[in-house]
């Protein structure tokens, strides 16, 4: 073999990735007939970008991202983990990835998708095999109360297999899956953050899911070629049953998702209000939408009767159209109109406005709620006057967040950067005051920034401390791995009046959406309640085999460093259920069960309960093991099944 260079290949010669996506997207901008961001963006006395590399420190006085051995992070993050299915969990401001929460991707470390209990989570077919073993995870939302967070639920979505997923955040697992009816390219998510209709409910009740594809309406056959009549549809889930509540037909589509602080409205920009199928259709609107939805009255018009259902679909499906909702005090819908092809809505902290970013146009768009609520009840006469500002930030305006200190922060993808700007001298030059000098700072990231949050961003108590980006291409941050390049996530101080870049982590892609949050706003339990588990072997005396015809019941316990059982006996052909209960009652004192060649590995937790069901199908001795290390013994710690011919 010949010698090669442990050096990093030169780069091939032609366009780099960030030069072409750059030039493709402005050639596209070009294409379509819309303005680039012009020198305009400068009026607000923006700074250049700074050269060179970025500290590598926060500035004195302000927490370091190295934390020291045995310091703990002051705050969690909650990350979609793309096409893994399952939802990450960090520690910030470190970055450190701590537990990875699986839902709807099969997981061989935890037996997500083995044990019997997680395939009645995650749906299955007729023969007991996994409906799905695919996901596309975009977007993470937790449970409110009192404006900020509960710790009691995450949600996340699958957009594939229009999926979502509730995550209890007492132990970080996955604990109920809903598959939404008449929906495909279920996209954004939003939990509401009180009763719409009960004042008194102060907590979430309901998530908000949006669906981006136009399907025909049921998706059971014939007139499949028409796509003038696809449509697509907003769904609401109930919070605790993780029932569909009801759906409403819209023109357009849905982007993202966000919810007022009162529970009145929710929301979601639209980037194909023409209902188009192909792109040319997609782009012949002048404007787009970010359309309102009154809640309370899309219950009662529910309750009054006033749907339709569509196919075997039991769900009420109300009229959310432009035709059927032209008088304001009726509407269940309020279409704003925004630039063309908007991507992301977000609440700013103080409750009063929405966010939309302009992608293919270089402004945000600033909405104040009150003034939509005035239009449902008809004291505004004209829907877009609820637009308080519209201003130019930069290129590719994607995503926004904000500091709690009337800053909002908002990723351009083509500038790769992150804008800071005013919200309230947005509003101030959008009336006419071209002193008002909305534009704070601009920080260099690397490359192609989408998703952006900021600690406790999306809640009434916002603290701008720190910021995190999600950069879909990470190009020259890290060793090169082949041709499959990490996406890079980047943390910002957003302490001081200028941004400072910390820290760049690498992750697998295709994360997106994330939260950030106070560390003292959970309580997570670190041992399971025996109790919480009807088929849980409280007693190793009580283990054994027991067999019913073909049917075997095997239980067994964990006690380290031993199973209860040293040797399982059955016969081929039995289908044999296990049920494995770990009495260790000590945190972290986890124990594993793998059975070779049948395709068995789990795990269960202190006081936890699983079982998995099999037909042992080839006979011989197979070594059943502790396959996560619990004891010196840890090796010794093993049973074993002998199934007789």
């Amino acid at each position: 073999m010949s010698e090669k260079s442990s050096c990093p290949p030169e780069p091939v010669e032609g366009l780099g990735r960030r030069r072409f996506l750059g030039s493709a997207a402005v050639a596209g901008l070009a294409g379509v007939g819309l303005a680039a961001c012009n020198d305009n963006r400068q009026q607000a006395g923006s700074p250049a970008p700074a050269a060179g590399p970025a500290p590598a420190d926060p500035p004195a006085g302000h927490a370091n991202v190295h934390l020291k051995p045995g310091e703990l992070d002051t705050y969690y993050g909650l990350w979609s983990g793309g096409h893994t299915g399952d939802i990450r969990v960090l520690g910030m401001p470190s970055g450190r990835e701590i537990l990875r929460i699986p839902c709807f991707v099969p997981d061989a470390l935890v037996g997500w998708g083995i044990t019997n209990e997680s395939k009645a989570v995650m749906g299955t077919k007729a023969d007991g095999s996994l409906r799905y073993t695919v996901g596309d995870t975009h977007h993470v939302h937790a449970s409110y109360k009192d404006g900020d967070y509960d710790g009691r639920y995450a949600w996340v979505n699958d957009k594939i297999n229009a999926r979502l997923a509730r995550v209890r955040l007492d132990h970080f697992v996955c604990d109920k899956i809903t598959e939404i009816p008449n929906i495909q390219g279920f996209h954004g998510i939003f939990p509401d953050k009180r009763d719409p209709v009960d004042p008194a409910i102060n907590y979430t009740t309901r998530v908000f899911c949006g669906a981006e594809f136009h399907i025909p309406l049921p998706n059971t056959g014939g007139g499949l070629e028409d796509a003038g009549k696809y449509r697509a549809l907003f769904t609401c889930v109930d919070a605790e049953s993780m029932a569909v509540r009801w759906q409403v037909l819209i023109d357009g589509n849905c982007d993202l998702v966000a919810t007022s602080f009162d529970g009145k409205l929710a929301a979601s920009n639209q980037y194909n209000t023409e209902n188009g199928a192909n792109f040319g259709d997609m782009m012949a609107a002048e404007r787009d939408a970010c359309v309102f939805f009154n809640v309370a009255r899309i219950e009662q018009a529910v309750k009054d009767g006033k749907f339709k259902t569509y196919g075997d679909s039991k769900v009420p499906v109300v009229d959310g159209t432009r035709d059927a909702n032209k008088d304001p005090k009726t509407a269940l819908t309020a279409y704003v109109s925004v630039p063309k092809n908007p991507h992301g809505v977000n609440a700013s902290p103080d409750g009063k406005y929405f966010v939309c970013a302009g992608k293919l146009s270089p402004t945000v768009t600033v909405i104040e709620l009150a003034k939509v609520l005035d239009w449902f009840d008809g004291k505004l006469e004209k829907l877009d006057a609820s637009i308080a500002a519209e201003v130019e930030v930069g290129l590719g305006p994607l995503h926004t967040a904000f500091d709690g200190r009337g800053n909002a922060y908002t990723t351009l993808f083509l500038d790769s950067q992150v804008v800071k700007w005013n919200v309230d001298l947005a509003i101030k030059f959008h009336g006419g005051d071209k002193n008002a000098k909305y534009v704070v700072d601009r920080a260099d990231v690397h490359f192609q920034p989408g998703h952006i949050n900021a600690s406790q961003s999306e809640t009434m108590k916002a603290d701008g401390k720190w910021l995190a980006v999600g950069c879909k291409f990470s190009k020259d941050r890290f060793l090169p791995c082949g041709p499959l390049h990490p996406e890079n996530e980047q943390l910002l101080d957003i302490s001081g009046e200028k941004m400072t870049l910390v820290a760049d982590h690498s992750v697998r892609g295709e994360p997106h959406d994330f939260i950030i949050f106070k560390r003292e706003l959970l309580r997570p339990k670190q041992v399971y309640d025996l109790d919480d588990f009807p088929n849980a072997i409280k007693d190793a005396k009580d283990t054994g085999v027991f067999r019913n015809g073909k049917k075997v019941q095997v239980k067994v316990t964990s006690q380290a460093p031993t199973f209860s059982l040293t040797e399982i006996k059955v016969k081929k052909g039995d289908e044999v259920t296990l049920t494995l209960t770990n009495l260790d009652k000590i945190e972290d004192l986890t124990h594993g069960f793998a059975i070779p060649k049948y395709n068995v590995n789990f795990i269960v937790n202190p006081q936890e309960t699983k079982s998995v069901t099999f037909i042992a199908d080839q006979p011989g001795v197979f070594w059943c093991y502790c396959t996560h290390f619990c004891h010196a013994l840890h090796l010794e710690m093993r049973s074993r099944l002998i199934v007789d011919a």
